[in-house]
This record gives C-alpha cells, structure tokens and sequence, in this order.
C-alpha cells in the first residue's frame, strides 16, 4: 500500500483520525478509498445553506444553456449546409441549363442553309494572299452575312458574333478590325474546342478587342464569353465555326444571382486562378473597401480574385499582405482543387468577413461556383439566445452573490445570538456552571437542570463546527449512545437544538479520571485491577456488540473510572460519535466506511486497509491494546506519525507484555492480550461478549473486588492535600467528566473543587 501525506498534515497517532483528517492525511490513499454515499449529507447541506442555490442554478443552467446552444448552433449548422448546398446545387443546375441553351441556340443559327453560300465565298477569299485580309472585309458576302446575322442576335439577346476558319482566320465579325487576322491564346481554344465537340460555351474571358459596353462606348478588356456551333456544307464537312458573343456581366450573372437569401448571401463563378468570372452583388462596398478602385467602370467581374485579406476589411482592418500575396479563400482553394464542399463552422470570404458557404467545381465548363452568406447572419438567432442565456446567468450570479452576502449577515447575527446565549449561561432548562474541557469538535460543561437540579454534563458543538456534517455526525452520536442502557454505558439524558441553533446534548456528569489519566500518574496497572477494568468494557461493548454497532474509538482516554453506587473503579464507556452500524447501509456511512476512522494507536489493521470489513473484532483489537496499556504503561506502538504507526498496525508484530514490562505477567492473560493484538481477525475473540468469557477464565479473575478499590480511591483521597467539604483536589486530574473524550482536551483551573469521593 503506498500512503503520501504532507509533511505539514504529520499528526500525533494518539490523536483520533476522523473522515475528513483522512482526506487531508492520506492524500492519493483516501482517493484510491473514496466512494460512500453522500445523499445524505449533500440534503442537508442544500437545506441549511441556502446560498448554494442560485449557485446550483447558475450551474444547471449555464450547462443547459450551453446544451441547448449548442443543439441550436449544430441543428442551425447542419440547416445551414442544407441551404447552402441545395442554393449552390440549384445555381449550378441553373447554371447548366442555360449553358445548354447556349449551345443549342448556336447550332440553330449554324444550321441555317443561307448561311452556308456566304460562308463558302468567304473561305475562298481567305487563301493566305497579301490581299485576302481586304478582300474578306470587302467583300460582298461579308456584308449579306453580317445583316443575317445581327438582326437575329439581337432578337436572341446577343452582342456580336465570330465566324472562323478551321485554321483559325476570322472569316467574318460583327467588327471590321479582327476579320482576316488568326484567333490566339482561349480565343483560338474555345473555336478548336468547337470543332472536335459539334459546339460549346466559353467561360467569361477579358476580350482584346475594342467592344462596346452597355452605355456603347467602346473599351478594351470587356468581359465576354462565345456559345460556338460548327457550319457544315451539304457533305457534312466543316467549314467554320459560328461564336455568339455573350455579355456575361448581365446574362452570366444574372443566372447566378438568381437564388439567394439573406442580406448577405451571394453566389458567383471563378476560374482556376481564383479569379471572379461574374459581377458581385456588392461592387459599391467593395469600393468602400478599397477592393475595387472606386471608378464607375470599374467591376468585380474578371477583376477581383477571392483571396483572404486575413482581416475583416469591411470592419476597417487593413491587411498587412499585398493582394498578390494573399492566400486564397477556404472556397476557391478547396474548389480548385476539384474539390466540392461545405464549411458551416466559419472560414474568411474575399472581404475578411467570417461566412459559411458551399461550392462546386465544373470540369465540364473549367470553372467553379460558390455560395456564401457571413456568419453573423447565419447564425443571428442562436447569437440572440446566446445573449440571453449570458444576461440570465448574470442575474443568476448577482442573485447568488446577494443571497451568500445576506447568508453571512445572517449566520455573523446568529453566531452573535449564540456567543451571547453561552455568555448568559443558559442553554433552556440548562444552567451552565463551568467549562469542563474543549477539542475540536465540541465543549464540555458541568451544568444543572432547573427542575432536577442534578448536576449534567452539557456537551455543545463548537460554534465553528456547524456545518451539515458536524451536525449530522453530533446527531447521530447521541441517537446511537442513547439506545444503548448498559450500566458501563455513559448515560444521555437530553438532546435538542436551541432557538440559536446551538446543538447539543446532555449525559451524566463523572467524578474521576479516564485511564489515560490513571496510568500516566501511577503507571501500570496490576493485572487483576486490569482484568476488572476490561472486563467492565466487555460488558458495555456487549451491548452494543449485540446491536451490531461497532464502536471503533476504544481507547484509553475513553475509559472513565468513577464510582456509581458504592461501586469503586466503575467503569464508563465514552463518545460513541465514530461508531459504526452493521445492518444499516445509510446511517453506517455518515463517517465514510472507505475512510480510516479511529485512533492510529488502537486501530486494527483492517482498519487501514480494509475499511468495509470492519466489524465487533476491531473493538476486541483495540481492548487488547488498551489492556497492552493498562499492564505494560505503554502503548502496543511508540508514538510517531500517523502513517507509519498504521503501517506497525498492518505489518508488525507487537512485542511481548512480559518483556515490555520486565517482568513475567501470568500466562493465560498475557496469551489472551496477544491474541486479541492477532492481525487476522479470525484469531481473535468473536467479539465483546467471548472476551468477557475468556477473561472471566483467567487465573487472575476475580481477585480484584470493589472493596479493592474501595481501599485505592481512599488511599487517593488521604494522600492529597485537604480541601473544604473533604474534596479532591483538582490538579489531580480528578473530575474531568466526559472532557477526555476523544476530540477533547481538558482544561481544569487548578484552584476548581470537584466533588468528594466516599
């Protein structure tokens, strides 16, 4: 078994070791050990403090509150990716459907048969010669072909046209200047394309030609982007390729901004450099921004790229990076991976503003399309209850504060109520007389009752000791000792609480001296005296023994000699406050049966490392050890730290009576002593009652009368100083009444009379 204590947590082992010692002494021991109920004890300390309430709440509903702000944050995410998905998805398909319309409106106008002659005149015109470029833009053909062509585009909502040999002249155009030249760079790919597919549609590109924007002025690197057919002869040859030229800024975007929610919700294009391939809904603030120059011709569209500033520019941050040298979004870096995805949890947009958003890569078309809306919007509601739940739990706190500032007001007036009570020397039918003794947990005073006038001893648990636990475990040492009617038996009389909340109980009050006493002041104890006294302890755990209530607290210190009756060497069993009931499984754990309680000098070993098998047989161990003291003058162990006196207990063998003492003690009793000692339970006697017998067997049984003591106690008497009335004198240590309980310690004024002993 390995036990660590603290060096400043080292006790004295004749000091009694309750739960909470324990807890402090053993360290990682009490843990490995932990584990009784603690209803009981929590009840009552929710009902007495009430302050722990508003605590208890704040705990509850600050772990419900997160519980349920966190289902609303999931179930909003998940719904989150829901829409987003199905909004990015119903993009896309929109998205398809008019690229297909695209296609199949360029392979109408390539299969009018009227545009087959022109075409045909203008091949042969385009021979390579010094003069074909002004013989294309000359000719007859290319004006007839223009006007077929123009008035039906712009029926159809186009804005020009290409027409481009299979060698990649532009044979004809709705512009003079590239007519004669060859397409280069996507230009050229995008009619190539055309030919080895029947027909495609181009992403938006920066066109190098001069074009006319919406207003008509004429500017260069315009977006466009072409829906290509192939014009076929009658032996289903080709012979060009037919571009309608697109103005993406409109038709493209148009198609993307269709679906959308939300203020802050939108959905665009980009191609594999990240680059925006249709117009952002917010061109304005992305001037305020400074993410775009702030021009009136100055567009999103195939001029911003979706890289993270890693600062919320709309909040007035300034990023540290150049554009260049930023990375790209989460959305466009997944994407172009060809990746499609989601992210509900929160990622940077191109303006550094936290979003969520979904996106989707088009092999087909070699672009991607995302959605995104910022975060704040996302998830404003569960935000909304988020702030809520925070000014609830402030009140909570405030609330919790006030009712612990009003409780310590309370409890300072009800320990004044109290201090006042024991300085008026009244505690309800009590008169409190004089302080008998004080410790840790109560006080001891010598009082009478104002109908009997007897004189009581008043036990008062300490002021500062009123916790639930103290209260409970006080309760409970006068519920179990007063069950109990053994003559050996202190006797309770009265328990109760007053108005003050002062507990405490009465018993009757002892003249004499605890054994502790006897043998520090005369040494030891003949060995028929010795028998007399133990087997009088036998009688009292007798009782108990046959109740199944374990003591474990014998010890010398709590063994009172006095006389009742004429009876002299009368012995008086104490503080009952640690025992243990066999057959009750609640009440039983009020002191943790996982904890170590007791006295380390008396304790048997299953005490220390058997907790739950405790039973009648760790009495017996501790009568051996205190017959062990009575014959010897000593302990079974020295004094030292608590722990190592417990590791004696458990592991070494006590030495013999007769050589402790230096001379031979009789047989059969120091046998019966030794055996008691037994670190195995099964050797020892049954319980109380068996050593009663076996002790009554004894050789030496029996030569102790009471006349015996008779003669010691007057011996006593005659050798100490007079007093008025024929008293003892105090500093014998006589009358220290049930002060010398294990939690106490005596202080006796030197000058205080006790009363006489016949």
């Amino acid at each position: 078994m390995n036990v660590e204590i603290p060096p400043d947590q080292i006790q004295s082992a004749s000091a009694p070791i309750s739960q909470s010692a324990v807890g402090r002494a053993t360290g990682r021991f009490s843990r490995a050990l932990r584990g009784s109920p603690t209803f009981l004890v929590a009840s009552r300390f929710l009902r007495q403090q009430l302050w722990a309430w508003p605590v208890i709440s704040i705990i509850l509903l600050g772990g419900i509150g997160w519980w349920v702000n966190q289902s609303i944050e999931n179930a909003m995410r998940e719904q989150r990716v829901a829409d987003l998905t199905a909004m990015v998805d119903a993009s896309v398909s929109a998205l398809e459907i008019w690229m297909d319309e695209q296609r199949i409106n360029a392979l109408l106008f390539a299969a009018d048969d009227r545009l087959r002659e022109p075409v045909k005149e203008l091949l042969q015109l385009s021979d390579g010669k010094d003069e074909a470029e002004r013989n294309l833009v000359q000719a007859e053909a290319q004006d007839n072909l223009r006007r077929r062509l123009m008035s039906q585009l712009k029926l159809d909502g186009y804005v020009g046209y290409f027409l481009v040999s299979p060698d990649g002249i532009v044979l004809s155009a709705d512009q003079e200047s590239p007519i004669g030249k060859p397409l280069l760079g996507y230009r050229k790919q995008i009619f190539d394309d055309a030919l080895t597919s029947e027909s495609t549609v181009s992403k938006p590109f920066p066109s190098p030609l001069l074009l006319r924007d919406a207003d008509g002025e004429l500017r260069a690197n315009l977006p466009c982007m072409y829906a290509v057919a192939v014009i076929r002869d009658e032996n289903n040859k080709a012979l060009a390729s037919l571009g309608l030229r697109i103005r993406p800024e409109s038709k493209f975007t148009d198609i993307l901004q269709v679906v959308r929610f939300g203020n802050s919700g939108e959905t665009y294009a980009f191609d594999q450099n990240g680059l925006m391939l249709s117009q952002s809904r917010f061109d304005d603030k992305l001037k305020q921004v400074g993410l775009l120059t702030d021009q009136p011709t100055s567009h999103s569209i195939l001029t911003l790229e979706l890289r993270d500033p890693q600062v919320n520019m709309v909040a007035g941050e300034r990023p540290l990076l150049r554009r260049a040298d930023q990375p790209l979004t989460q959305l466009a870096a997944s994407a172009i991976e060809r990746k499609s995805g989601h992210d509900a949890n929160g990622y940077r947009d191109y303006r550094g503003v936290p979003s969520v958003g979904a996106w989707r890569w088009l092999d087909k078309y070699d672009m991607g399309v995302g959605t995104e809306m910022d975060v704040a919007e996302a998830f404003r509601p569960a935000y909304m209850l988020r702030r809520a739940f925070r000014v609830l739990m402030s009140l909570l706190a405030l609330s919790a504060i006030g009712i612990y500032l009003a409780m310590l007001f309370i409890d300072q007036q009800q320990k004044v109520l109290q201090r006042a009570t024991l300085a008026a020397k009244q505690l309800g039918q009590y008169t409190l007389e004089k302080k008998l003794g004080a410790g840790g947990m109560g006080t001891v005073y010598m009082a009478r009752h104002a109908m009997l006038r007897r004189p009581t001893a008043v036990k008062l648990l300490n002021l500062d000791k009123m916790s639930p636990k103290a209260a409970t475990r006080f309760e409970r040492e006068v519920q179990l000792t007063s069950t109990l009617t053994h003559p050996n038996t202190v006797a309770i009389f009265d328990y109760g609480r007053t108005p003050e909340g002062i507990f405490y109980y009465a018993m009757e009050y002892l003249d004499g001296m605890n054994l502790e006493d006897l043998v520090q002041r005369f040494g030891p104890v003949n060995e028929a005296r010795s028998v007399y006294i133990l087997k009088q302890i036998c009688g009292s755990l007798s009782e108990a023994h046959a109740q199944s209530l374990v003591h474990r607290d014998i010890k010398p210190a709590n063994i009172f000699l006095t006389c009742r009756g004429g009876l002299y060497d009368f012995v008086k069993v104490l503080d009952f406050g640690l025992v243990k009931e066999l057959d009750d499984e609640n009440g039983a754990n009020l002191t943790n049966p996982n904890a170590m309680t007791g006295t380390p000098l008396y304790m048997p070993p299953e005490a220390v490392i058997q907790t739950q098998k405790i039973d009648a047989r760790a009495d017996i161990y501790a009568i051996g050890a205190v017959g062990y003291f009575l014959l010897t003058g000593t302990s079974v162990f020295p004094l030292g730290p608590v722990m190592e006196v417990c590791m004696k207990q458990v592991s070494q063998t006590p030495e013999s009576l007769s050589s402790r003492l230096g001379k031979p003690i009789s047989p059969d009793l120091e046998s019966l002593i030794l055996r008691c000692l037994s670190k195995p339970r099964d050797s020892r006697p049954a319980d109380a009652q068996a050593l009663l017998r076996e002790l009554e067997a004894c050789q030496i049984s029996g030569t102790w009368m009471s006349t015996d003591a008779h003669e010691w106690w007057k011996a006593l008497v005659q050798s100490l100083p007079s007093q008025p009335n024929g008293t003892i004198a105090a500093a014998t240590t006589v009358s220290k009444s049930l002060a010398a309980a294990s939690d106490m310690t005596v202080i006796i004024p030197a000058e205080t009379p006790t009363h006489p002993i016949p």
